[in-house]
């Protein structure tokens, strides 16, 4: 809940998220949860009795970062003295646990694209409700696959996907509506769609797809996908989804069908650039390594395509889908991969991470910038992120985080690193 006193935020260099250069900050003011005016001089500001001042002089001032991307419920690693972690009550404890950690990494918003049971709308709804502390979540239920999609996890001689599992499999049209109208009842925010792991199968028709976004948006909820082969690619952007993630081996002719139905892609690389540097004692074999080595490189060439046709490139990690993944740490790893693969500037990469993602957690307009009128999602960092965009990896460099108007206590000793096996990692490595 945000303070009914005003807190201002003087001095420093104010990043806005808008794409405008940097510029000297006079005074943030913040009333409850919301940004009431930006005064370019802090001497124009009368004081009020119970001001909250906070000195930014010699720092940067800019929103939280959103990540698209981010897998709260879907893996648990297997710890010592627990029984049964891939269950609706450990999972919905590691969840908890988990968005907290990511609030504190300066991450003020998240977009969870499937999980385990429906423990991320409950977390969702923990967090709105005070329950518990953690960034804003936009969320799917468990991810729409067939046969042979990423999320099968079904054995051969069955129909079903295990009761645990983060996909949960459709075999028609009919089973894709059915599944979203009841997902839509449980109140995610999206629906995912899950083609094939390595995208050289199509394994979603775009009649499926189109079956899945007609029912979706007449219920007003956002449709993604996971899409790294063309094929998929070029029909889910004919069937109207919100927003396509990889998109790895996407030709020429698949991006202009993106580019001309204007739809987003959320790559997503750095899942595969930390796996690729990452070896076997972390479940990550040496042949999987130069796959995904391979095809990331691809995927660079794609999106530079893509981005050079104008499609919008989101702001997603995959963090959390796998115990190499260590929630809070890896958030701003993709803006330093727009800028040195991809061919943004600092700014630009701000941009995508913050205004351009808002869109992503369903608050597009009101987050994302640091503008009057917006709600005052924050942070405040002792190094400047344009000068060098890697900043915004170093927690050590995070100096206030605010979420709703309200900082963040970041002092919070019980968030110990927790060692956990790798297991099924290289089953979750690619959602």
């Amino acid at each position: 809940m945000g303070s009914s006193k005003r807190t201002v935020i003087s001095n420093g260099t104010l990043i806005d998220g808008t794409g405008r250069p940097s510029r000297t900050n006079g005074a943030i003011v913040i009333e409850g949860r919301r940004i009431a005016q930006i005064l370019d001089d802090a001497k124009k500001l009368a004081a009020q009795p119970g001001d909250v001042v906070i000195d930014a002089d010699g720092k940067f001032v800019m929103p939280g970062l959103i990540d698209g991307h981010v897998h709260i419920s879907s893996h648990q690693g297997a710890l010592p003295g627990i029984r049964h972690t891939s269950t609706p009550e450990f999972a919905s404890l590691w969840s908890a646990r988990a968005v907290a950690k990511v609030l504190r990494s300066g991450v003020t918003g998240i977009s969870v694209p499937g999980g385990k049971f429906y423990v991320d709308v409950t977390v969702r709804e923990a967090v709105d409700a005070g329950l518990i502390e953690g960034p804003r979540i936009f969320c799917a239920g468990r991810a729409l696959t067939p046969f042979g999609g990423i999320f099968d996890a079904a054995g051969l001689n069955s129909y079903e996907a295990p009761a645990d599992s983060v996909g949960l499999l459709c075999h028609s049209a009919i089973d894709y509506v059915r599944e979203a109208r009841r997902q839509c009842k449980r109140g995610v925010n999206m629906i995912k769609i899950a083609d094939s792991y390595w995208g050289d199968t199509q394994t979603v028709t775009e009649e499926e797809i189109r079956a899945v976004v007609d029912e979706a948006h007449r219920r007003n909820v956002v449709v993604s996908i996971h899409s790294r082969g063309g094929g998929t690619t070029r029909a889910a952007a004919r069937a109207g989804v919100d927003w396509i993630f990889h998109a790895d081996l996407a030709t020429d002719d698949d991006l202009e069908a993106v580019a001309e139905a204007g739809v987003p892609i959320m790559p997503a690389f750095t899942q595969c650039a930390i796996i690729a540097e990452l070896d076997e004692r972390k479940g990550f074999g040496s042949s999987m390594r130069s796959r995904i080595h391979d095809q990331l490189q691809q995927n660079y060439e794609a999106i530079r395509k893509a981005h050079k046709l104008g499609i919008e490139i989101l702001v997603g990690t995959d963090s959390g889908n796998a115990a190499a993944f260590e929630y809070g740490k890896h958030h701003a790893r993709e803006l330093e991969i727009l800028v040195k693969e991809i061919g943004f500037t600092p700014i630009e990469a701000i941009v995508a991470a913050t205004s351009a993602n808002a869109k992503v957690i369903g608050l597009a307009g009101e987050v994302g910038t640091v503008e009057a009128g917006k709600l005052a999602d924050i942070t405040i960092w002792d190094a400047d992120p344009v000068a060098d965009i890697r900043v915004l990896q170093q927690a050590d460099k995070l100096y206030t985080v605010m979420k709703d108007g309200r900082v963040i206590d970041r002092s919070f000793e019980g968030f110990r690193h927790l060692e956990v096996e790798p297991s099924r990692a290289n089953i979750l490595s690619q959602g």
